[in-house]
C-alpha cells in the first residue's frame, strides 16, 4: 500500500515537474527575446546578433510548446490540477513568446528588402540636418532607382499629400504633426519648409530618420515625407507605416 502511494506521487511528482520545466523554458525564451533587443540598445552586440539570437530563441520556443502540451496531456490524464494549471500558463506564455518572431518573419517575407521610402520617388527629399547623426550609418541617405522601383512596386499607394493651404500653414500643420508622432525633432527650417527628425523603434532601438518638405501646390501646398532606416537592408516594413500614419494624421488633422 505505501509503495503503490510512493509510486502515484512520485507520478504525480514528475507531472508538476514537467509543467514546471516547459514554463521555464517558455519563461527563457520569452528572457532571450527580449534580451536580444536590449542587448543591442546597450551595446552589447551588434543588432544582427541579436536578431540571431531572437532567431534561435523563437526555435527554442517550439519545444517549450511541445513540452507545455505535454504537460498539459499527461497532468489532464492523471488528474493532477496543480500541474494542469501551471502546463496551460506554459501553453499561454509559449505562444505568447512565438508570436512577435513570427510576425516578423511572416512581415518579412511579404514585404521588399528595402529601408528607405519617399512619397517622391523622382527627385526624393533630401536630409541635410540629421546627415552628421547619420555618420557610421550603414545605409547611405542617397535615394537610389533600384529603391524606387521596388517601393513602387509593393507600396503604390504612398504619394505625397496635397493640402488646400498656402505653404506656411502647410508647414506649421506639418510641424504639429510631426510632434504628434513623438518623433525627436532635429531641425524645423521654416526659410526651406524643412522638417528633420529621428524616430527609434521599441525593442532594437533602432533610429530611422524622416524628413519633412512642403512645396507650393497652385493655390495650396505639396507635402512630401521620406523615412531612411540607418541600419539594416530590410525594415520589416516599418518606414511605409510610419509615412502612411504621418499622412493620415497630416490630413485628417
Amino acid at each position: 500500500m505505501n509503495t503503490t502511494a510512493s509510486l502515484a506521487a512520485g507520478d504525480r511528482g514528475a507531472h508538476v515537474a514537467l509543467a514546471w520545466t516547459a514554463l521555464g523554458l517558455a519563461l527563457a525564451c520569452g528572457a532571450a527575446e527580449l534580451l536580444a533587443g536590449l542587448g543591442y540598445r546597450w551595446n552589447w552586440w551588434n543588432f544582427r546578433s541579436g536578431i540571431q539570437i531572437m532567431r534561435w530563441a523563437a526555435t527554442t520556443d517550439v519545444a517549450a510548446v511541445v513540452l507545455t502540451l505535454a504537460a498539459v496531456f499527461f497532468a489532464y490524464w492523471r488528474g493532477a490540477r496543480g500541474a494542469l494549471a501551471v502546463g496551460f500558463a506554459g501553453v499561454a506564455l509559449a505562444l505568447l513568446v512565438a508570436g512577435p518572431p513570427l510576425y516578423y518573419w511572416r512581415t518579412v517575407e511579404r514585404v521588399p528588402r528595402i529601408h528607405d521610402i519617399s512619397t517622391d520617388m523622382d527627385d526624393a527629399p533630401r536630409f541635410v540636418a540629421v546627415l552628421p547623426m547619420r555618420n557610421g550609418a550603414e545605409n547611405p541617405a542617397d535615394y537610389s532607382a533600384e529603391v524606387a522601383a521596388q517601393q513602387k512596386k509593393a507600396y503604390p499607394d504612398i504619394a505625397p499629400a496635397i493640402l488646400d493651404a498656402p505653404p506656411a500653414q502647410a508647414f506649421a500643420r506639418a510641424e504639429r504633426t510631426a510632434r504628434a508622432m513623438g518623433w525627436d525633432i532635429v531641425a524645423v527650417e521654416p526659410g526651406d519648409l524643412r522638417i528633420e527628425a529621428t524616430d527609434t523603434t521599441l525593442l532594437f532601438g533602432f533610429k530611422d530618420d524622416i524628413v519633412v518638405r512642403v512645396t507650393p501646390n497652385g493655390d495650396g501646398s505639396r507635402v512630401d515625407v521620406r523615412s531612411l532606416s540607418r541600419v539594416g537592408k530590410s525594415d520589416f516594413g516599418v518606414n511605409a507605416k510610419r509615412v502612411r500614419r504621418f499622412l493620415q494624421q497630416l490630413t485628417s488633422a
